[in-house]
């Protein structure tokens, strides 16, 4: 789903640079979960709490004086959120903790009311004081405090340990919906997504597979247990439970029984240079999982792993698209295949991202 419009959808493009994570294929699909229980995104939990409207107003007025005395500050040491974000957040969290968030939506001073009768929340008030010190406190990401990230048409669970999906990584679900069009062959095979955090790949390409009336399905991994337990949870919302199996292990290690087999896979994986990490926004440096961002001294090692992986795991006329940290990369990777691999690999290409940044490679397996 595209807008040029500011939405929570879009939040995340703001947080710098852009960038992420990381049987018998005939047999019946499974979503396997692993522990730890993810948590449940705020906006999905019963409003089971509650509180007088002058309260909750005291807490508004409060958390907007929070947001405000920011003014440019995060902005200028690291291009953090400014006040103008912050109060939009702000009335995000609104949306998603109240069960009725236009009771604070002006003009509402009825005395009488607020003295007489409760709102209902999903948090309690201490908790909403809670969240919003954390947010501007610690620089806690605003989609780790409501739990869930806007992207495409989907509304993903994420939190601590799960790489926030940006805006931009919904492109390479485009570059697939392009490819199983043109080929049903592919559309009906079986596809990876690897590296899948909160599964966002996976189920925007099931859903593409689903839409088209195809059978094709995706084989999801993920090193971390946080992130595939989180994967599943998302998967089992959407009910694609017969398109999508998640599978915890490193890269293409969970996929030995269809070596050869894939139809194609997609990934978005760790591509920021180690010693770049701790210079990027806080909310990403300090709270995000650096497993997701550090792709080793250049920022190479698990794009070349990568490339490496394509020319066994992928089937003849297999397609594979993966995002990179930019230009740079993206060019270095395409000479690597075609003269490292040379034979391997063909129609490679680069796609740019919504910006012009030269961020996806594409190609066929030879």
């Amino acid at each position: 789903m595209k807008s040029s419009s500011f939405t929570r959808a879009s939040l995340s493009s703001i947080l710098q640079p852009h960038f992420s994570l990381r049987s018998n294929p005939v047999r019946p699909i499974s979503c396997s979960a692993a522990s730890p229980k993810p948590r449940t995104p705020l906006y999905l939990r019963p409003p089971t709490f509650q509180s007088t409207l002058s309260e909750l107003k005291k807490w508004h007025n409060w958390a907007k004086n929070q947001s405000t005395s920011v003014g440019s500050t995060f902005l200028n040491i690291d291009n953090g959120p400014d006040s103008t974000l912050l109060h939009r957040e702000l009335n995000w969290l609104i949306e998603d903790a109240l069960e009725k968030p236009t009771i604070l939506s002006p003009p509402n001073h009825n005395n009488n009311y607020e003295a007489a009768n409760a709102v209902s929340l999903r948090v309690c008030l201490d908790d909403l004081y809670e969240l919003w010190k954390q947010r501007i406190e610690e620089r806690r990401p605003f989609q780790y405090v409501v739990g869930c990230e806007h992207w495409r048409d989907l509304v993903l669970s994420v939190e601590e340990g799960v790489l926030i999906p940006r805006p931009e990584t919904e492109i390479i679900v485009d570059l697939v919906d392009d490819v199983v069009k043109g080929n049903e062959e592919l559309g009906n095979g079986l596809w990876a997504d690897l590296g899948t955090g909160s599964g966002a790949l996976a189920i925007g390409v099931a859903r593409i597979f689903s839409g088209l009336g195809g059978c094709g399905r995706v084989v999801a991994t993920d090193l971390s247990p946080v992130a595939v337990s989180v994967a599943s949870y998302n998967v089992q919302r959407y009910n694609l439970q017969d398109r999508v199996e998640v599978r915890q292990g490193s890269w293409f290690d969970p996929l030995k029984d269809v070596e050869g087999d894939l139809s194609g896979f997609v990934s978005n994986p760790p591509y920021i240079p180690s010693e770049d990490i701790n210079g990027l926004q806080a909310e990403v440096s300090k709270h995000e999982p650096r497993l997701a961002l550090d792709g080793g001294t250049n920022g190479m090692n698990d794009l070349l792993h990568l490339c490496k992986g394509a020319a066994s795991m992928l089937r003849a006329g297999g397609f594979f698209a993966f995002e990179t940290n930019g230009e740079t990369q993206s060019k270095f990777l395409v000479d690597y295949m075609d003269t490292k691999m040379k034979g391997s690999f063909h129609r490679m290409s680069i796609v740019s991202d919504f910006a012009g940044v030269q961020r996806f490679v594409t190609g066929y397996r030879a």
